[in-house]
């Protein structure tokens, strides 16, 4: 009975890993139409900037 479990929840897993794979695909392509060169990555590295360029403001 807890190897079925087991089994289902991995399927359930599965499932959704393979759903967020799916939307992560989805929104970097989004980006990549919108000018974000390469997609999650550019975004990622832009907000890092936005952040540093924040916190260096505060501190002056």
């Amino acid at each position: 009975m807890e190897q079925n479990k087991l089994l289902k929840r991995i399927s359930e897993l599965e499932s959704l890993n393979d759903q967020l794979i799916s939307e992560l695909r989805f929104l970097d392509t989004l980006l990549r139409k919108i000018g974000f060169e390469d997609g999650l990555k550019t975004l990622k590295f832009a907000a890092q900037e936005i952040l540093e360029q924040d916190t260096s403001s505060k501190e002056e």
